[in-house]
């Protein structure tokens, strides 16, 4: 976690000095009409998500971005630990003790980045954006700054492409399949409704260029036999899972329920890997330095997780007289919650908005605030918060990228924000 000095100081430097904008945006309409094979989707997408794609990338020392991915290696060994997964699985919800084999499609690692370095926000495993960010990444003019790369030139994002294709074989496997899957179904509520259904069109063309059919359903159009799972009469291999129902609980996933108990039908990312990651109550865990030497972690993890990830507390009765009065340096977040979804930052809680976090099941964690990526827009300076997320899968980073905002929490609702590239200074 030792970061060298002169390339973070020149990425701060770049952070707060470049005002190039690098976003060809006719180039990223073209590629992703090219992708969807539909021509004006780019243009529609703009649109329809003015601040969905920031036009300027941000910056990060080499160094530092090793660090997130030392980060990353140390909590998959911690969750792979038999104490650990005791611990979680206690908390979690029934239907998560099942597991089948698959460890979950694009995972993200959430980072902001501090003075003391990358620090680890959240775990997420249907996070979004992966297929967004690639078309992005394909889409840049060169910048400024001279010693700054993309992680993910023009190859690597045809690397992603095939990475994204052996994921979905690999969690096939994993639950003892063979060959590929036929069909995936990409589910998620309403998916029309939803603010990133044009990322499901991405996924769709991506596995279909491969041979694999893919569909966007609605769970409520799937059905249920002792035959498994098949969306109107066609049989489904495999569901890419984007719903935020982790335990697939609400009625309308019922058959989905069903058929992934039964084990027939493979669905990635499940209950079970989200238990294992995504539950903000595991950073109280993770956060537990001498709790995770007990359970046998490797110190050099231990050290790693120790400095990366906030401290972290579950609310309680016993305890909320003493959050309530440091408030001001806490985060609050919904254990099960996704997104900036019902997050509040402390310093801006009113009573009323404490009252609900005292009754629900909530984790306090120690603010780490996000740095800063300065932009220039209509003649104007702005200061945007940004964070980094490492979309992953098996430990293993496909692609990274930045999200500028402004706000208490991250949203594509700034004016110059949106995702941006990440682009590596090593000196």
């Amino acid at each position: 976690m030792n970061i060298g000095r002169e390339p973070s100081i020149v990425a701060l430097r770049a952070n707060a000095a470049c005002f190039c904008i690098t976003l060809d945006r006719e180039e990223l309409a073209q590629k992703l009409d090219a992708e969807t094979g539909s021509d004006g989707f780019g243009i529609r997408l703009t649109a329809s998500h003015p601040y969905l794609f920031a036009n300027s990338p941000v910056f990060l020392a080499t160094e530092t971005m090793t660090a997130m991915k030392t980060v990353v290696a140390a909590v998959e060994t911690a969750a792979a630990l038999p104490p650990f997964r005791a611990a979680v699985l206690e908390w979690a919800p029934a239907i998560a003790a099942a597991d089948f084999g698959p460890v979950g499609a694009l995972m993200g690692y959430d980072f902001h980045l501090t003075e003391a370095g990358p620090v680890l926000i959240e775990v997420n495993t249907n996070a979004g954006g992966a297929f967004l960010n690639a078309a992005l990444a394909s889409a840049q003019r060169a910048c400024c700054f001279e010693t700054a790369t993309a992680p993910y030139p023009d190859d690597a994002v045809q690397d992603f492409e095939l990475g994204i294709v052996a994921m979905f074989t690999s969690e096939w496997h994993r639950q003892r399949r063979v060959g590929k899957p036929a069909v995936i179904a990409i589910v998620d509520d309403e998916p029309h409704a939803q603010y990133l259904y044009p990322e499901f069109l991405l996924v769709k063309a991506v596995l279909e260029r491969h041979g694999i059919r893919a569909l966007v359903v609605d769970p409520k159009a799937l059905t249920g036999s002792a035959a498994g799972l098949s969306f109107d009469g066609l049989h489904v291999d495999l569901v890419y899972n984007r719903l935020v129902d982790f335990a697939f609980e609400e009625p309308d996933h019922a058959g989905l329920r069903s058929a992934y108990l039964q084990d027939l039908v493979v669905v990635t990312p499940n209950p079970h890997v989200h238990a294992l990651y995504a539950d903000k109550r595991n950073l109280s865990l993770l956060s537990d330095a001498e709790l995770l030497t007990r359970w046998g972690l490797p110190l050099d993890a231990v050290k790693v997780l120790e400095v990366a990830i906030p401290r972290t507390v579950l609310v309680s009765m016993e305890n909320a007289d003493a959050l309530w009065a440091d408030r001001r340096n806490l985060f609050f977040k919904p254990a099960r919650g996704y997104g900036s979804k019902a997050a509040y930052s402390g310093a801006k809680l009113t009573r009323s908005v404490w009252e609900h976090i005292t009754a629900g099941d909530y984790i306090a964690q120690t603010f780490a605030p996000p740095s800063i990526r300065r932009i220039e827009r209509d003649g104007e300076v702005l200061d945007l918060k940004a964070d980094f997320r490492l979309y992953t899968y098996d430990g293993a980073v496909l692609l990274t990228a930045a999200r500028l905002y402004r706000g208490q929490t991250t949203n594509m609702r700034t004016p110059g924000g949106g995702f941006a590239p990440v682009l590596e200074i090593a000196l």
